[in-house]
């Protein structure tokens, strides 16, 4: 394997950490609105993913800094051509991390309610559009001689993407929704477990139809492969649920969307942007930064990348503990007009 790919490997890590990670907190987002009957119920919601949050989502960035240091030209091409979409994810999360640490600022119950709906917003959109932005890249998309995207936004929702939106999108429901029965205890665990199953069942199937497109068209035998795993996993999780085993469905959960995740990459290789007019495609070779930069990058993530990891386990290991209705203040539930 030559540094190129190594760190196409890197990268298609990264996400993997990146989806698994805040797709959960997603999930969580999504489903204040289905779960929380009250505010102490959002309480508990939000608290069981406020200590990791944010750290959650600095993988993305750091899959964006790789992404740009490793592939400037996939950087480059991605960032100016699907600038609109991720526009659209930026400004959801930073409404979403706004509304995390404002919404406790005030008593009012308007208040909270109104930063409840910007978390709800700020969940969906980046969810979906995640899925909708990756199922582009594995399609292929209008690129000129330049690598230049020529087409429009609305050209990037077309049906299969589209699908791969949805698919993510319920990906990360009923992950957030599968670690709320695992982080919290009460009628809220009760409540969270029985959604979670009929969201999985809608899971599998809209996830199977996505898995089953994406390798008919782009797939390899290794694809194929990855996507059979994914499949066995989501089924799995969905069992382990509705046998009240939390902490299996969470972890079969969490390895659905890295598999599925990794069949995406698996699908795009050799390519990094393939383009409709495959003489325009951007490949791993043509898109990939100089061996001394590579040379560089890659002694700093042998030296850094398990730190990261280290310390994100180290975190979860110490907000490990299940959230009730007793953990919240008292004076935070008193309703106020």
């Amino acid at each position: 394997m030559d540094l190129p790919q190594l760190w196409f490997g890197i990268v298609a890590f990264l996400f993997v950490g990146y989806f698994v990670l805040d797709g959960f907190d997603f999930g969580v987002g999504m489903a204040l609105p289905f779960l929380g009957r009250d505010d102490v119920d959002r309480r508990m919601m939000i608290n069981s993913i406020g200590p990791v949050w944010d750290l959650n989502e600095t993988w993305l960035i750091v899959a964006g800094a790789s992404l740009f240091a490793a592939f400037p030209e996939w950087y480059a091409t991605l960032f100016s051509g699907f600038y609109l979409a991720l526009l659209l994810i930026l400004l959801a999360l930073i409404l979403r991390g706004v509304s995390f640490e404002y919404r406790h600022h005030r008593p009012e119950s308007q208040w909270k309610k109104s930063f409840d709906r910007m978390i709800v917003v700020g969940s969906v959109v980046p969810a979906l559009l995640w899925g909708v932005a990756f199922a582009n890249i594995v399609q292929g998309v209008a690129l000129d001689s330049g690598h230049n995207y020529t087409g429009t936004l609305f050209d990037l929702l077309n049906p299969y993407a589209l699908l791969g939106g949805l698919t993510t999108l319920l990906l990360f429901f009923t992950h957030g929704v599968v670690f709320i029965t695992l982080k919290t205890d009460g009628d809220l665990r009760i409540r969270a477990r029985a959604l979670a199953i009929r969201s999985g069942i809608l899971t599998v199937v809209v996830a199977a139809a996505f898995l089953l497109w994406t390798n008919l068209a782009n797939g390899s035998a290794l694809s194929w492969l990855l996507a059979a795993v994914a499949a066995v996993l989501l089924i799995g999780s969905v069992l382990a649920n509705l046998r009240s085993r939390s902490g299996l469905a969470f972890l079969l959960m969490a390895l659905t969307i890295a598999f599925a995740v990794v069949d995406l990459f698996a699908a795009l290789f050799p390519n990094v942007m393939p383009a409709t007019d495959p003489a325009n495609s951007l490949t791993i070779a043509n898109a990939s930064s100089t061996p001394y930069t590579l040379t560089v990058m890659s002694w700093v993530a042998l030296a850094f990348l398990p730190l990261v990891v280290a310390y994100q386990v180290w975190t979860y290991w110490i907000f490990r503990k299940r959230i009730s209705r007793t953990s919240i203040p008292v004076d935070a539930t008193l309703p106020v007009s």
